[in-house]
């Protein structure tokens, strides 16, 4: 329950239940009103019966010329028998110069309303035909107007719970990512003074050469880490150049059997981008690969050099991504693995969309075949 249970789905359910409350009290209300008004045009039709009957007495008469006088809220038309229109009260005729066709309308939404009054008055029978009030129409329309408010006031309140959830994400973000670049600064500088030692020993050693380089790398997350935090400065690089270092440095530390290939057309692909930054979230992608694939298959990078923008599809051949699992897997703290803590995707996106204004997302992905994400930096 807890994961379908969060504070949009309960402020979607407040908010459901509130609407229903609404229209169920209104519709009672409206119904209610109606059966007084159609009681009132009942009293109506008796009232001219009681004025047209010659033995009426005085009190009778006051009453029903008071019952007459008092309606000025339900509008009626009196018809004959031959829905010859008779008479018509509380129908606003100042705004048309065709009077008559305007009481012919009024009659006609009259008959989808209601049920007639039949009254017989000793000059043949007549039907009484009535409307709706000012009142009660706003009554009927008042839980659409609620409805909409309701509706207002949910998006409001969605978008400050977004806004502050991700401030929040900010914070952690930023939170950890100064304090593992504080963390990793004091052995970097411990291997360093270690490294000196083993080439002091042995100038030529191979190991220390790629000690060296992988040394150098940690500095490099290091300063990812602390950049995380600021906005960085975007320059122009050649994106081919970088991304052949990253295939290189990635395919010495893969498994033998997985092969990472680069295609790209052009030697020389110039776009502004943070290069530290950009190489964090493509080795990033490709450890994704690696884990996903299990020590064996293949990695495609395909870069598409197009006048308005750069597509980087990063493509393997792993296990791949369910489809109810795909909308989640950039949310921080979403993870597939025993181990980690599901930051990385989640970084890479803040990395490409904010800092770099550009997009990132999985193109197309299929359990057992494997898995394509897609970059598109924009010029």
């Amino acid at each position: 329950m807890r994961k379908y249970l969060n504070r949009k789905s309960i402020l979607a359910f407040v908010a459901l239940f509130i609407v229903s409350a609404s229209l169920f009290y209104t519709s009672t209300l409206a119904e209610k009103l109606a059966q007084e008004e159609k009681k009132k045009v009942q009293n109506l039709a008796d009232a001219i019966k009681t004025l047209n009957k010659p033995t009426s007495n005085q009190e009778e008469t006051v009453l029903a010329s008071f019952i007459l006088t008092s309606n000025n809220s339900i509008p009626l038309i009196i018809t004959t028998d031959k829905v010859q229109i008779v008479d018509f009260k509380n129908i606003d005729t100042t705004q048309t110069k065709n009077t008559p066709r305007l009481i012919r309308d009024k009659l006609g939404e009259f008959k989808e309303m209601h049920e007639p009054i039949i009254a017989d008055w000793g000059t043949g029978r007549n039907y009484v035909y009535y409307g709706e009030t000012f009142l009660l129409t706003q009554l009927r329309y008042y839980p659409y107007v609620q409805i909409v408010i309701i509706f207002l006031f949910l998006i409001v309140v969605i978008f400050a719970l977004s806004a502050s959830y991700r401030s929040l994400q900010n914070q952690v973000w930023v939170g950890l990512s100064k304090e593992t670049a504080h963390q990793l600064g004091t052995p970097l500088s411990s291997m360093e003074g270690w490294l000196e030692l083993m080439r002091e020993s042995d100038p030529d050693s191979e190991a220390a050469k790629e000690m060296q380089k992988d040394l150098d790398r940690l500095k490099l997350v290091a300063d990812r880490f602390s950049k995380v935090g600021s906005e960085p400065k975007l320059q122009e690089e050649n994106l081919a150049e970088r991304l052949s270092e990253i295939v290189a440095y990635m395919q010495k530390r893969s498994p033998l059997k997985v092969a990472i290939s680069l295609h790209i057309k052009e030697r020389e692909i110039p776009v502004n981008i943070s290069g530290p930054l950009f190489d964090w979230v493509m080795e990033n992608l490709i450890r994704n690969a690696l884990d996903s694939m299990e020590g064996k298959g293949a990695i495609d990078i395909t870069v598409t050099n197009q006048p308005q923008q750069v597509i980087i599809d990063v493509q393997d051949t792993g296990k791949g991504i369910p489809k109810y699992q795909v909308k989640k897997i950039f949310n921080p703290g979403f993870t597939t693995k025993k181990r980690g803590w599901g930051l990385g995707l989640s970084l890479s996106r803040r990395i490409i969309e904010k800092y770099h204004h550009s997009s990132i997302f999985v193109k197309q992905s299929e359990v057992g075949k494997g898995t394509t994400f897609r970059i598109v930096l924009r010029r």
